[in-house]
């Protein structure tokens, strides 16, 4: 796993080689890992700009444009949207549905026919990660969309070309994709009221502390603790991203993107114990460390 790893000396060695450790643990193990702390300005970056399938971490992104949009007046958050189970492959043009049973949410399904109001559907896209959900709101702000935005906030090599499930374009290797410096520049925006408008942040926000699916990150974090984030999983892939709350401090941004772990429980092991690491760090360290670069 060569890559560049900006290290924090002094203490911050240990904390490198508690993370290395653990990742040798798994040996199939693909690790990107971006660590931003918002109080002193440690950084610390490990494979952060490789390029993994974003599964449905890229619903952030989708959720950021989508407030972007509604800021313009091109639609309104209570906006209802005809909640139709076919959609278009950007392969051809050809139509494909989505599979309820792959589905982390299923309860869209039994609204198809009837209108979903768009803040709706957006919570649903976060918290419960539903795909039909995500879908339904890419086609409303097209996908190209979605990765002009994130350039704007300077996020230069995520991709969103397209909604799940998408099998003609999966064959084809047309994915999503996303790196761990990516996705940490983009929840940092949110935190800092930069993604949008203070207000809708805000409201982004609100939407990530409610995520339902608290195995991986949370999991290695004191009860408790606050984490605005979202998860992220397909066949041997893990990832989740999160701006976590310290009590008594500013936040710090983490991003774990895993593959090659075929066992979910063992990658969601994985992600915890790292959050664990960083955890211990942070609420650890005292005053600022300085950086230096090892490969």
């Amino acid at each position: 796993m060569a890559a560049s790893l900006l290290v924090l000396s002094q203490s911050g060695d240990s904390v490198v080689e508690q993370i290395q450790s653990r990742i040798r643990a798994e040996p199939s193990a693909q690790v990107g890992l971006a660590y931003i702390d918002l109080e002193s300005g440690d950084t610390l970056f490990l494979n952060a700009d490789t390029s993994f399938h974003a599964a449905s971490t890229m619903k952030v992104p989708v959720m950021i444009e989508l407030f972007r949009r509604a800021n313009t007046r091109s639609f309104r958050m209570d906006q209802g949207l005809l909640m139709v189970n076919q959609f278009a492959s950007i392969v051809d043009g050809s139509p494909y549905s989505l599979d309820v049973g792959s589905d982390s949410d299923s309860t869209l399904y039994r609204r198809i026919g009837q209108r979903v109001r768009v803040d709706t559907l957006l919570r649903l896209m976060i918290t419960r990660s539903s795909n039909f959900a995500t879908n339904t709101l890419i086609t409303l702000v097209g996908a190209d969309a979605v990765t002009r935005s994130m350039r704007s906030l300077g996020a230069q090599r995520i991709q969103v070309l397209r909604g799940v499930e998408d099998g003609k374009a999966f064959e084809k290797g047309m994915n999503n994709t996303t790196t761990a410096r990516d996705l940490a520049i983009i929840l940092r925006a949110i935190e800092e009221g930069k993604a949008a408008s203070p207000a809708a942040t805000r409201e982004m926000l609100a939407i990530l502390l409610a995520q339902e699916f608290n195995e991986k990150i949370p999991a290695g974090l004191p009860p408790g603790t606050r984490v605005a984030h979202k998860t992220g999983e397909i066949t041997a892939v893990s990832h989740d991203a999160a701006i976590i709350y310290p009590t008594g401090r500013k936040p710090y941004v983490l991003v774990v993107l895993t593959r090659g772990i075929a066992d979910g429980t063992r990658s969601s092991k994985l992600i915890a114990d790292i959050s664990a690491i960083m955890y211990a760090h942070n609420v650890a360290a005292a005053g600022g460390l300085s950086a230096r670069v090892a490969n």
